[in-house]
């Protein structure tokens, strides 16, 4: 049996386009497809698509300064605007270079089409200058991929990628184009719906009212419950409909930090965020809980630890639109199937017709705000700038309403930690991947997407380090992002395990010279001089290293109108806290 299904943008009817050729065609079928920016660095393979981009003036052409930039960006922009993200490169190396960003939208379920040139059709298989068969080389990291071979196949091709990219549990699709098939002349039909033999790929999955009253009738039982909440609550816009039902049943939210910004974090229900170096309140309240609704997340192992002693008291749910994440990390009493914003919904419909009553839970309640009253995030007072103490005035002056993007390490923990998240689609880091670099190019992204909001990158010097190029990119596109960089001279993250696990050995972790470690304190050693090499690339910069500057350093670059580099000198032997160690339990979990 087939199903159809027609997409938000799709035109009303499949329609007949003038003769032109396969490159023309692509840049048709992305404007049909709602698509005004795409990141994309042109090489031989893909040239035929730069002269079609530079045709229209539908879409915004943004050249990244490498690849790996304009796929972050892509990405970001995608988890900013909730639409589509399009990236483009040519073959070979170009195409390899958006490997990191197609696992990373993989692994956090974000919606992006990577488009790459591909050798001529007859050279493919024959290690053709910048071959690579990345067709076969990304089948294990995306939704679903596509190699052109018929030109004819081009507009439906491209209506189904956006359709799967967007659609039940997003993710990243792949287009490869031959040359030959850019070049090739046809005249197009562009499809008004997209169709499907397995009917699983566009039916919408709805929880029944017997499995959501299941939920209710064991909220009713318990006397500890707790919502688990992740990133698909934003990926389904899903976040008024989450603090409807957390406020109608008064039940304490922690989140992923997939699922920063789900729910408010200044609500007296939040639990902010939990897992490895999540809030010790929200551990525990887990962990005691003997009820868990798990809703659009997957039981990571940065959240669950040993997973044979995760929730081990508690009766656990689990509504997720994937059924491969039903009790694939964790045991459920109760898997369900179902799009989470039609669950939730389709819950606070269902209590406000019962006039449901929430359970007793007063003393719940005192315990879990006990717990955050005595054990929060904090850090000890310093004569130097602390991370903390960075983000901390960060969030002062940008009153939570900036968005937040991120490199990978102690300064990404230190933002979830110490930056508030109120609204959905304001943190954006790279988290199931862990990608080191993601952090300017995701500013470049973000930016482009919500013009209208402050982006600072909070950064590390090791992960700015990666895709320092971007600031390039910045510069001549006029995209006004700014990076505050926490710079330690070390890779912070990696050092914090060499002094827990390792003995303090250093092994390879010192990013300036060992010799003459740049501090505080020793300002002689510190390398490289970012300031400088914004100045380069012509970036306003500045370095600041006295507390008593710290405030007005940071105002300065937000209200210097362009893109920014606040390089802020921090000591390097801070660790971040509270820390359960990888494989281990909240019972081991460290407070100091």
């Amino acid at each position: 049996m087939k199903t159809s299904t027609t997409s938000p943008t799709a035109f009303p009817k499949d329609e007949i386009g003038p003769e032109m050729n396969g490159a023309d065609a692509v840049v048709a079928c992305l404007i049909r497809e709602g698509v005004s920016d795409i990141f994309a660095y042109p090489g031989g393979a893909s040239q035929e698509l730069h002269q079609s981009l530079a045709r229209t003036d539908q879409i915004r052409t943004i050249l990244p300064r490498h690849e790996q930039g304009g796929s972050f960006a892509a990405e970001a922009y995608s988890r900013v605007s909730g639409k589509v993200g399009v990236c483009m490169a040519t073959s070979g190396p170009g195409a390899t270079n958006l490997v990191s960003a197609i696992a990373d939208a993989f692994m956090d379920s974000v919606p992006l089409i990577c488009i790459t040139g591909q050798v001529y059709s007859k050279f493919i298989g024959k290690m053709a200058f910048q071959e690579t068969d990345f067709y076969g080389m990304t089948l294990p990291i995306v939704k679903h991929s596509y190699l052109i071979t018929d030109v004819t196949e081009l507009p439906k091709i491209f209506k189904e990628a956006f359709h799967l990219a967007r659609t039940g549990r997003q993710g990243p699709v792949i287009i490869d184009i031959p040359k030959d098939v850019q070049q090739a002349l046809f005249q197009p039909v562009f499809p008004a719906t997209v169709e499907f033999n397995n009917p699983y790929v566009s039916c919408a999955h709805e929880a029944s009212d017997d499995q959501l009253k299941q939920i209710l009738a064991l909220i009713s039982e318990a006397k500890k419950p707790m919502l688990y909440v992740g990133g698909g609550i934003i990926s389904a816009n899903a976040s008024e409909d989450l603090k409807t039902f957390a406020e109608a049943t008064n039940i304490p939210v922690a989140s992923t930090l997939m699922g920063l910004g789900a729910f408010p974090e200044t609500h007296e229900l939040s639990m902010h965020w939990f897992g490895m170096h999540g809030s010790a309140y929200g551990n525990w309240a887990i962990d005691e809980a003997d009820l868990v609704l798990c809703l659009g997340a997957r039981f990571d192992d940065r959240i669950t630890g040993d997973t044979s002693r995760f929730a081990t008291k508690a009766k656990i749910v689990h509504v997720d639109i994937d059924a491969s994440e039903h009790n694939k990390n964790c045991a459920v009493v109760l898997p369900i199937l179902s799009d989470i914003k039609y669950a939730l919904r389709r819950l606070n419909e269902l209590v406000a017709v019962a006039k449901y009553a929430p359970p007793e839970t007063k003393a719940w309640h005192r315990q879990v705000n006990e717990w955050k009253e005595k054990h929060p995030f904090s850090y000890e007072p310093s004569p130097h700038i602390q991370s903390q103490e960075a983000i901390a005035t960060l969030y002062e002056l940008t009153k939570g309403e900036a968005i937040i993007t991120t490199g990978v390490g102690q300064h990404q923990m230190w933002a979830a930690q110490f930056y508030r998240f109120d609204k959905p689609r304001r943190f954006i880091s790279s988290l199931g991947l862990g990608a080191m670099g993601f952090g300017y190019p995701a500013a470049l992204g973000a930016k482009v997407a919500r013009p209208d909001l402050e982006v600072i990158d909070i950064d590390g010097d090791g992960s700015f380090a990666m895709n320092i190029q971007e600031l390039a990119t910045a510069k001549i596109e006029k995209i006004n992002a700014k990076a505050m960089i926490l710079n330690n001279q070390h890779l912070g993250m990696v050092m914090q395990w060499e002094d827990r696990f390792y003995g303090s050995v250093r092994g390879n972790t010192v990013l300036s010279d060992e010799n003459n470690i740049g501090s505080p304190d020793n300002t002689d050693g510190l390398y490289p001089d970012f300031v400088k090499i914004a100045e380069g690339y012509g970036v306003a910069g500045r370095r600041v290293i006295k507390k008593s500057e710290l405030k007005e350093a940071i105002q300065e670059m937000l209200d210097h109108d362009g893109p920014y580099v606040l390089d802020v000198i921090v000591p390097y032997n801070e660790h971040v806290i509270p820390m359960i160690p990888a494989g281990q339990s909240v019972k081991e979990m460290l407070l100091k």
